[in-house]
């Protein structure tokens, strides 16, 4: 299964295919922070958790599972959360989560606290939040900026899977398989994987769903002091926010869901959606890549011409992986990944075009390789954030279906017809969760909740990883009354960090005044 599959790297993402572009962290430095122990899974009892008075401290700097990195500035706090790993069981055995923030500048006219989850499944909230801080600033005057890790992900008992050697082999192999026996080496390394995640986390697994994470947050709502939820999803984090207004439609308040997973979907039809919507994204690049650099550019005019120069590298990088500074190749995998991940904002276009000529023309894939790793959570030194094992526990315990070798073979035709260079790539990942030790729980997540106050759902035309019909949808299964579909004409995932000033005045005007705008409000 890979990342791109359920659009993983959401916006936080962002922030590292930015950094990896340019080959530094955001304080241009590699340095390596010191591992930090995740909250343990112990036992005690749960009685009266809500009732929990949280320890705000200093934050210490991300973990290698987080993303590494700084430690935030003095005015954010952290603290760990106790929750019931089976919420059937509230006496039971308890997990930390991980949780940050940073207070209302404005006390006097202080809101409550709004909660931010920013997708994967599997990305850090308390990794991302003080990256993205400034995108929130009108947010902030008003709100408690609060993020955490869900259950399952970064400090809050992180699944643990392979460790980063066999990473690095795992993201490097074969993922679009041509014969018998790649088919075979696919299956094997996908066997691997499930093992090492059952024999390294298998106590957590089958506690790490979407549904447990929102019964996480309404407790968190509790311990925070708020009458009303109000949160900020992207990505991923829309179906956990659907997933919650289904659950406590009484407890929402101001809810934000901004690029949806679109939750009539089941896993093959998303991942068929994500072979479109990165098509046409890509498409979109080579436009504008044509038009600013003529000639020069590495996709020509285009169209069908710009793809058919994309598959013939993937077909070459199959036969012949090129070098890379760092002494590792530059794979097919690793090169469809990195290409998926700059089309997730085009401010990582440019790198994305100095990628592909830097491999069609110079025969090196260092510009590639480093967005792939960006993507797939690796940092300079070759840590893994423990993204990858998050994404694949969250999805396989949500989702009830398990895809086989000849459901993917028989699909394969309607998803290359779909896009050439994403089809294949997107179909295979769906045997990620064959074999997997723990059950799935439904065939879509349910999110139906009337009686919720209006929650705002956010689509933008061009999100390559939850294409704009998923936030119709999301908006239609709220129900009347409660989805308030608003569509950004624009290129990107996560429509708010775009900068797009109606978007902004919208989304702000709603958080801040309760301005709930008309459904099918449009943003050019």
């Amino acid at each position: 299964m890979h990342t791109v599959v359920r659009g993983a790297g959401a916006i936080g993402l962002t922030v590292l295919l930015l950094t990896a572009a340019t080959g530094c962290q955001g304080d241009g430095s590699f340095a390596a922070e010191p591992e930090q122990a995740p909250p343990a899974v112990g036992t005690g009892t749960a009685t009266g958790l809500a009732a929990q008075q949280l320890d705000w401290h200093a934050c210490a700097a991300p973990t290698n599972a987080q993303g590494n990195g700084t430690a935030p500035a003095a005015d954010w706090q952290c603290a760990t959360l106790k929750v019931p790993l089976d919420h059937s069981k509230p006496d039971g055995t308890t997990i930390g989560l991980a949780l940050i923030r940073s207070r209302a500048k404005d006390e006097q006219h202080r809101i409550g606290s709004l909660l931010f989850n920013f997708g994967g499944p599997g990305a850090s909230g308390v990794a991302t939040l003080p990256a993205l801080a400034t995108a929130y600033a009108s947010l902030n005057s008003r709100y408690d900026l609060v993020s955490f890790d869900p259950r399952g992900v970064g400090a809050s008992a992180g699944v643990t899977c392979l460790d980063d050697r066999a990473m690095d082999e795992s993201t490097a192999a074969d993922s679009t398989p041509d014969t018998p026996g790649e088919v075979k080496a696919l299956d094997e390394g996908n066997a691997r994987f499930v093992a090492a995640c059952e024999h390294n986390s298998g106590a957590v697994l089958p506690y790490v769903d979407t549904e447990s994470a929102a019964r996480d947050m309404d407790l968190m709502r509790q311990v925070l002091g708020d009458r009303k939820l109000s949160y900020f999803g992207i990505s991923y984090g829309t179906q956990l926010g659907g997933v919650y207004a289904h659950l406590f439609p009484q407890h929402v308040g101001r809810m934000v869901l901004d690029s949806v997973v679109d939750p009539t979907k089941d896993p093959q039809q998303s991942a068929l959606g994500q072979a479109q919507g990165f098509q046409l994204a890509l498409g979109d690049f080579m436009k504008a890549c044509a038009a600013q650099a003529g000639a020069a550019c590495p996709t020509g005019a285009g169209g069908d011409e710009g793809t058919a120069k994309v598959v013939a590298l993937a077909q070459k990088l199959a036969q012949s992986p090129l070098p890379t500074s760092q002494g590792r190749q530059l794979t097919e995998s690793l090169a469809i990944t990195g290409i998926a991940g700059a089309l997730y904002s085009t401010e990582t276009w440019p790198a994305l075009a100095a990628g592909l000529t830097e491999a069609t023309e110079q025969g090196t894939g260092d510009t590639l390789l480093r967005l792939a790793d960006a993507l797939n959570g690796r940092d300079a030194q070759g840590h893994y954030t423990n993204l990858n094992a998050a994404n694949r526990a969250i999805s396989c315990v949500d989702a009830r279906q398990r895809y086989s070798d000849q459901d993917v073979q028989q699909q394969l035709p309607q998803f290359r017809a779909a896009s050439p260079v994403f089809g294949p790539y997107t179909a295979w990942g769906l045997t990620g969760c064959t074999g997997w030790p723990v059950p799935g729980k439904a065939a879509h997540p349910e999110v139906s909740a009337p009686g919720a106050a209006p929650i705002l759902v956010v689509g933008t035309t061009g999100d390559p990883a939850t294409p704009v019909e998923g936030a119709r949808a999301m908006a239609q299964q709220l129900g009347t009354g409660v989805g308030v579909a608003v569509t950004l004409q624009g290129e990107g995932h996560g429509g708010y960090n775009t900068g797009n000033p109606c978007l902004k005045q919208i989304v702000d005007a709603y958080l801040l005044d309760g301005t709930v705008p008309a459904n099918g409000t449009t943003c050019g």
